[in-house]
């Protein structure tokens, strides 16, 4: 059996239980929807070779969503002490897939450069950003739900489901799944992944010309013993994440 020939459960009203096993695809009205498996079926879960290790990710999720229009989504920028927070939502042309997809963590920078051009010109791009500002206001988690809903609205399709990378996801325009490790599992969470690394990595750069004391481009804001000594030597700027521990404690008298 194919993941094609998964079958869904039909969809349950808002605060019905959820039963047996499966992946839950949830509604914006709250309902939910179970991918189910026959007994003995894994659920997709990514190519793997013959020793059960993880190889590139694929669309089986895809494939099995029940779905016609689906983006993958993640986000980069949630640790870093200063800068946005950036996710991006991709959909696919699955007739014209550029090769080499994969999560970016597992790719070297000038690869991640090399395919953010040739995603942006095979798929449908949003990106969303939520400033440090925002991010003080709201929170690092809220702020990464608004920069995915932010991304999600900004394509030129409107998906009827969104593949999550993670175990949580915001509440968007469409149908949500999120998957545990989807950045290398899913074609389409391993593209939205380039794509919102690639773009922070290229604002922090730019942020890096306006603050040069803080070494922006070198470490794209994170915590690193250099950015603390910066920090230390001329103090937070206007970009640095103020709600965060090590920043809020150089502001403390």
């Amino acid at each position: 059996m194919s993941p094609c020939d998964l079958p869904l459960l039909p969809l349950r009203e808002k605060g019905a239980r959820s039963a047996g096993c499966g992946v839950a695809q949830h509604y914006p009205d709250g309902s939910e929807r179970l991918l189910t498996r026959p007994v003995g079926h894994p659920l997709p879960q990514g190519e793997r070779d013959t020793k059960g290790q993880a190889m590139e990710p694929d669309l089986a999720f895809e494939l099995a969503s029940g779905h016609a229009i689906i983006c993958g989504v993640d986000e980069a920028g949630r640790g870093p002490w200063a800068g946005p927070v950036c996710a991006a939502a991709v959909i696919l042309n699955q007739a014209n897939i550029p090769a080499g997809l994969n999560d970016s963590k597992k790719l070297t920078e000038a690869t991640r450069e090399a395919l953010f051009p040739l995603i942006m010109a095979a798929a449908d791009v949003g990106v969303g950003l939520v400033s440090a500002a925002e991010i003080d206001e709201i929170n690092i988690l809220q702020a990464t739900y608004l920069a995915m809903s932010r991304a999600v609205t900004s394509l030129r399709a409107k998906p009827t489901l969104a593949l999550i990378d993670g175990n949580r996801a915001p509440k968007l325009i469409c149908a949500t799944q999120t998957i545990i490790g989807g950045d290398a599992k899913s074609i389409s969470i391993a593209a939205a992944s380039i794509i919102a690394k690639v773009t922070r990595d290229k604002l922090m750069c730019e942020l890096d010309k306006t603050f040069p004391a803080y070494g922006f481009a070198r470490h794209k804001g994170y915590g690193t013993a250099a950015h603390a000594a910066a920090l230390t030597q001329h103090g937070p700027c206007t970009e640095h994440r103020k709600s965060f521990k090590p920043i809020r404690a150089l502001l403390q008298p």
